[in-house]
């Protein structure tokens, strides 16, 4: 980034801060494979991460989506710690920011309940000090409000904050809040798509992530 270091920095959570990627994709094909009678690609799993369970079942068939959402949570809650890692790096990363004073925290379209295992499972629990849900918005991804709430619940502008996500609704989500954006490349996006949508900046490892943002 041109500008100095953002003073606010907000994180997607799956596949940016945990390696929950391959968990998700399970998990969407065996509930899209068991209710509907038909198995989504990889790909096309991985193109529902970032999104709500609300708006990605809704899409699919909207007379099913509580019965798809109630199978997903519950198979994806019960295999948390079978399929969930951590990324190298990233809880550094945490504590460099909490040493230096940033205010940071976490955005995700995951339900606060599923959001907490997650972060357990990759060692950040109790490490962050704000984590907005889905349950904290009524809309979600790539809409800016889960953003924009975000910044309400710090005090600060959207100008003095950036979004660090792996897929392209967290860039433009980031881009709708009139927040700086970074997109990672070791999640679910790939770079060609991250690029496409325009955000400040693209990284590669944490480490990158780290000096980009002043650490």
């Amino acid at each position: 980034m041109n500008s100095a270091p953002p003073r606010v920095v907000l994180f997607d959570l799956d596949g940016t801060l945990a390696d929950t990627v391959p968990l998700i994709v399970e998990t969407f094909r065996r509930t899209v494979s068991d209710a509907l009678g038909w198995e989504p690609s990889p790909e096309q799993c991985k193109e529902w991460i970032g999104r709500s369970l609300a708006d990605t079942f809704g899409g699919l068939a909207p007379d099913r989506a509580d019965d798809l959402i109630a199978r997903y949570l519950e198979w994806n809650l019960a295999n948390h710690h079978a399929y969930v890692r951590p990324f190298d790096g990233v809880t550094g990363l945490v504590e460099r920011l909490r040493d230096a004073g940033r205010t940071f925290g976490v955005v995700t379209s995951k339900r606060r309940s599923s959001a907490e295992v997650s972060l357990e499972c990759v060692g950040l629990a109790g490490r962050i000090p704000l984590l907005a849900t889905e349950d904290d918005t009524t809309t979600h991804k790539p809409a800016p409000e889960p953003l924009l709430h975000a910044l309400r619940q710090v005090g600060a502008d959207a100008g003095d904050a950036v979004y660090v996500g792996d897929a392209v609704v967290d860039l433009q989500a980031a881009q709708a809040a009139g927040m700086r954006s970074i997109g990672v490349t070791w999640g679910a996006g790939t770079e060609a798509d991250l690029r496409a949508v325009g955000p400040t900046a693209v990284v590669h490892s944490v480490a990158e992530l780290r000096t980009l943002l002043g650490l």
